[in-house]
């Protein structure tokens, strides 16, 4: 019998999370929520943990900060049932700092992309001075409303000097991905972490920022301070933070955290 190598893979990958996650709760349902810039990865690898351990694992999306309904701290202020917090690093160390998170893990950096409707002309981005040439000449600009889009509107701009120039055309998109947004034709030019814009279909990822003006964002795990399984929460982040893991997570547009989990 052939086995194609997507197969052979998932064997692979099925049998070193078994062996990773040995000695791990019975099964459980683990409740967590998480921001956009891992969830292309989470998503391919949350199947594989629950094969692997016979736990559930259920899951509540939302941006890291801010104030939309499905924002993680206002979930967590509803009492939203919640065992891993999966988000940008400060996000979570300002939970944590509020009593409602223990257990940073760093399983992630991510950098900023800039994208354009399929098919449409392609900036140059290849500098500072050519981002700002290139924002400066269109029409509308989208950018989100958590870690890279607070980086983007109160300091990016600064940088370049055309806050002023940024504050029509410029628009801070809540809770649905920039991505959309592009892919619909409401913006020309959209900046949001690389990962969730290579899961949306409908656009062209031109490239990072420029390293003069990339912002790295780390993401991090933890656990709630609610939670009713910790036990296999901590299951969770640590198959996360596996050599299992990485694979997926490079080709979600992540750099994985070396030693992380540790």
């Amino acid at each position: 019998m052939r086995f194609s190598s997507i197969h052979i893979r998932n064997l692979a990958l099925g049998a070193a999370a078994a062996l990773w996650l040995a000695g791990s709760a019975q099964a459980a349902e683990v409740h967590v929520m998480i921001s956009g810039g891992l969830s292309a990865a989470y998503n391919a690898l949350v199947p594989e943990f629950e094969k692997a351990t016979g736990n559930k694992v259920i899951t509540a999306y939302g941006p890291s900060m801010g104030t939309t309904v499905n924002a993680i701290p206002a979930r967590l202020d509803r009492g939203e049932p919640a065992d891993v917090l999966i988000l940008v690093g400060y996000a979570l160390d300002d939970l944590i700092k509020k009593g409602k998170a223990v257990n940073r893990v760093d399983l992630v950096n991510s950098k900023i992309g800039v994208a354009v409707k399929a098919g449409a002309p392609k900036p140059d981005i290849s500098s500072a001075d050519a981002i700002k040439r290139a924002l400066l000449a269109a029409k509308s600009v989208a950018y989100s409303d958590s870690a890279s889009g607070v980086y983007i509107s109160t300091e990016m701009f600064d940088k370049l000097g055309i806050t002023a120039e940024m504050k029509d055309k410029a628009k801070k998109i809540p809770a649905t991905p920039v991505a959309e947004i592009v892919a619909r034709g409401e913006a020309e030019i959209g900046m949001q972490q690389i990962s969730e814009l290579k899961a949306i279909s409908g656009i062209d990822i031109i490239g990072p920022l420029p390293d003069p003006l990339q912002k790295v964002t780390v993401f991090s795990a933890g656990i709630a301070t609610a939670s009713k399984e910790p036990e296999a929460g901590r299951a969770l982040i640590k198959f996360l933070a596996s050599p299992v893991a990485r694979e997926t997570i490079v080709n979600s547009g992540l750099e994985p955290i070396e030693g992380a989990g540790k």
